[in-house]
């Protein structure tokens, strides 16, 4: 399934904004739990979704042990699959090894052994992991299911629509994309209501979506049945553990008549974190980035991009400007970092840490606006902060607001060196073309120092 970290196919398919789901590493990240598939199956199947047989296991012996098992009870050869969060496996590439395809068909306990000994422990490289890849610490061995057609199932939150909504295609598989794309009438998207806690959607509503996916009636009504109860199933889940997103992918009909989720992305909405405590366990942050986890430890809302300058602001809209005009003016955002509106030294120290040990860091750009945080009280964190961190690159600094004179001041008299700017649009021209000047520098193997000219 071509999913990650949201997941590009959603949104291309249900035609959404990037600010609305994720489309790649190099853009915003929405904020969402999102956890391995093989714990999706296990919800999957609580819930009454059919999913295959299949076993997670640590280390070449467990992948054994459940190859041995499925292949005494479940066919001719198994599927071992790569648990990293990042879709994409089956065209990824692992490092250092260059062992090309993170999902492979095995029919021996030998051929499973190998794959999993050729798996574990190395980085996946996907089209949505970027170069630095994702740890494979676990593989999943499951049945293989030979799929007389496959479709495609997506549940998710529409703000076009502002409500829950039901993506479906006849078509599924790793070229959904591409149908998307090239015959965008295969994809239909059915409006979902909101029932009433602990109920789902209407039958009707399932029929239609049954329908879409080509289970009718006509076809055979016990592919019918199971195409309304799997879509019921699928949405009390969806609203029951606060999901953001659940994508099927392939839906799979099989010779014998079974409809079953072959491969299934579930995301869960962080501010449900107090009521899902279960789910919520689950997080695997060795496959997240780790300024990401840091920052949130210190309730910083931080992510992480591929840019060269590093960006600390006060308020999400004001932080979200400041990027456009960085790349207005050729340059290209490191991070997003919101320190929120009362922000504490401590808070601005952590921040200053995970800027100053981003090594594509080449200038900060730090852009308050004052209101009801004093300028003064924040450029003397600012300031202290940057010595304790021993900031290694120039600051550029636009303040404004609540007592921003003083705050000036402040920045001047101190040892850190700090370059002013009145403007945002100064600040992120002078932060641009910094970043611009350090790395050329870095690349001739010389060291160059910045001062503020009067």
């Amino acid at each position: 399934m071509g999913s990650l970290l949201l997941i590009r196919s959603v949104s291309r398919v249900c035609g959404l904004r990037k600010s609305v789901l994720w489309a790649g590493r190099k853009s915003v990240q929405a904020r969402f739990l999102n956890i391995h598939e093989y714990q999706s199956q296990e919800l999957l199947r609580a819930d009454g979704v059919p999913v295959p047989p299949g076993q997670v296991a640590a280390s070449v012996a467990e992948t054994a042990s459940a190859a041995r098992a499925l292949l005494k009870t479940s066919g001719d050869d198994v599927v071992v699959k790569a648990q990293v969060l990042a879709g994409g496996r089956g065209l990824g590439f692992f490092q250092p090894s260059g062992f090309r395809g993170g999902v492979h068909m095995a029919s021996s306990v030998a051929e499973a052994e190998e794959l999993a000994q050729r798996m574990l422990g190395q980085l996946l490289v996907t089209k949505q992991t970027g170069a630095k890849g994702r740890l494979c610490q676990k593989v999943l061995v499951s049945k293989r299911l030979y799929a007389r057609r496959e479709m495609y199932l997506a549940i998710l939150y529409d703000r076009e629509i502002q409500g829950p909504l039901a993506i479906v295609s006849r078509r599924g598989g790793t070229s959904i994309e591409d149908i998307a794309q090239e015959t965008p009438d295969a994809i239909q998207r059915v409006p979902l209501s909101l029932p009433e806690r602990g109920h789902t959607m209407d039958e009707s509503t399932a029929a239609k979506i049954a329908n879409a996916l080509g289970l009718t009636p006509q076809r055979s009504s016990t592919l019918h049945k199971q195409g309304i109860e799997l879509a019921q199933n699928l949405y009390r889940l969806f609203l029951a553990k606060d999901c953001t997103l659940i994508e099927v992918n392939p839906l799979t009909e099989t010779p014998d008549g079974q409809v079953v989720c072959v491969d299934a992305k579930i995301n869960f909405d962080d501010n449900a974190a107090f009521r899902q405590r279960e789910i919520f366990a689950l997080r695997d942050t060795t496959q997240e980035d780790s300024r990401e986890v840091d920052a949130s430890r210190f309730g910083l809302n931080y992510i992480g991009l591929d840019g060269n300058i590093g960006c600390m602001v006060n308020g999400a809209g004001l932080a979200m400007a400041t990027m456009d005009l960085i790349k207005l003016y050729g340059g290209n955002p490191a991070n997003f970092l919101d320190v929120g509106g009362g922000a504490t030294v401590e808070q601005v120290g952590e921040a200053f840490r995970i800027l100053n040990q981003d090594a594509h860091v080449d200038s900060i750009l730090i852009n308050i606006f004052g209101g009801i945080m004093r300028c003064d009280v924040l450029a003397q964190g600012i300031v202290d902060a940057a010595k304790q961190a021993q900031v290694r690159v120039p600051l550029v600094v636009r303040l404004e607001g609540n007592r921003v004179a003083e705050a000036k001041e402040i920045m001047r008299q101190s040892t850190v060196k700090i370059i002013p700017a009145e403007s945002l649009d100064e600040a992120a021209k002078r932060a641009v073309k910094i970043a611009d000047l350090v790395g050329r520098a870095r690349e001739a193997g010389v060291q160059v120092e910045f001062r503020a000219v009067a």
